[in-house]
């Protein structure tokens, strides 16, 4: 008698049996892995090429003035009661202030009026070929001080908070400290100031690049030269990994909405006024002479020794379009005894359209205004 186990049909398979049994769920895993990339990404691509369309800037405004340059909106306040002080938003030359409004949740402005502050809000039009020769001059003398003469005789005050962002609030420095007797604070968030100590890819582009070739030729500075900067800011976060992001995020409305927003934001470039940005690029970036009060805007050196008033500046420490470094200076320069300097760790972007700007920044900047807008 042979003594032994009878062995099952599996155990009797051959190896090469069990090594195919392996590998087809493995091929099937592989075939469906394929599968769902390829709808990944041509949901991605179908989302990417009506970025355009996707709605922004929701909250309810007038506009109470307009010119061929620009419009003064006016938005509707969210509460009965309102602080004395009314803000005046400036915002920069480039890409569109609906970043200040890119959605409900993540509204820089619609923050401020829950807070119980007038919002207005400087919106600059696209400037054309007739603009070629429109100056810091234009920006400082005439425009933003028609906005600030307009905001101070409809709600009857003397005295206004100047808020501007990023070359919004370099500009709101320069009219300041010409126009202090109408401005009771002056809140900044990412100012260009010591262009020295800004080390972004912006900033060295702005360093190097031939503003007086590029005006003699063409002009007004044309959205490519933008969008050729933006995409060498952080090639792979900003040209790979952010696509990467969307692919995995491609089924969450909310990820795929914020993104679509962002995105639309980022390549909405305007072209800039000639003269105005080769003013800009020689004088501030070139030749540093805004924070060497050097500056010359009209008839007037630019002195930021001269400002008094109460000062609030706004800094991300991990900006990638204005260094934090570039910006901080601001508060040794001016003469206030009334100033703070608040930073965030955090972006460029994520500084005023966040939810981490909601829950961090914004209650902080709110608090510091009320405190000096009753």
């Amino acid at each position: 008698m042979i003594k032994g186990t009878l062995l099952s049909n599996s155990d009797q398979k051959t190896t090469g049996e069990k090594i195919i049994e392996q590998k087809e769920p493995l091929v099937d895993k592989m075939v469906k892995e394929f599968e769902e990339n390829s709808r990944k990404l041509e949901k991605m691509r179908s989302l990417l090429y009506t970025a355009g369309d996707v709605e922004v800037g929701s909250t309810s405004y007038e506009v109470i003035y307009e010119t061929r340059t620009y419009k003064l909106a006016h938005y509707y306040p969210l509460v009965s009661k309102l602080a004395k002080t009314p803000v005046l938003l400036v915002y920069a030359l480039i890409n569109k202030s609906y970043i200040l409004d890119l959605q409900p949740d993540k509204s820089w402005i619609r923050n401020l009026l829950r807070q119980g502050f007038d919002v207005y809000l400087i919106d600059w039009k696209t400037p054309t070929n007739i603009d070629k020769f429109t100056s810091f001059d234009d920006f400082i003398n005439c425009y933003m001080d028609d906005c600030v003469e307009t905001v101070r005789k409809k709600n009857y005050v003397d005295k206004i908070t100047l808020h501007g962002y990023c070359m919004g609030a370099t500009m709101s420095v320069i009219y300041t400290s010409l126009y202090q007797e109408k401005i009771r604070n002056l809140a900044t968030i990412a100012p260009v100031i010591d262009a020295t100590k800004d080390t972004t890819v912006l900033g060295n582009f702005c360093k190097h690049i031939n503003i007086d070739k590029i005006f003699d030729s063409v002009g007004n500075l044309p959205p490519e030269q933008l969008y050729a900067c933006y995409a060498a800011l952080k090639p792979f976060k900003q040209g790979v990994n952010k696509y990467f992001n969307l692919a995995e995020n491609i089924d969450n409305d909310q990820f795929v909405q914020n993104f679509l927003r962002i995105e639309k934001w980022l390549y909405d470039t305007p072209p800039i006024a000639g003269e105005t940005i080769r003013q800009w690029i020689k004088d501030i970036y070139q030749n540093n002479r805004l924070i060497r009060n050097e500056m010359k805007i009209g008839n007037d050196i630019i002195d930021l020794s001269k400002i008094k008033i109460p000062l609030l500046n706004i800094v991300a420490e991990e900006d990638h379009l204005v260094s934090s470094e570039c910006s901080v200076p601001l508060n040794d320069a001016v003469s206030s005894t009334d100033k703070r300097l608040m930073r965030f760790h955090t972006g460029h972007v994520g500084l005023i359209a966040s939810t981490y700007s909601q829950n961090n920044v914004l209650p902080k900047v709110g608090q510091w205004l009320r405190s000096r807008s009753q």
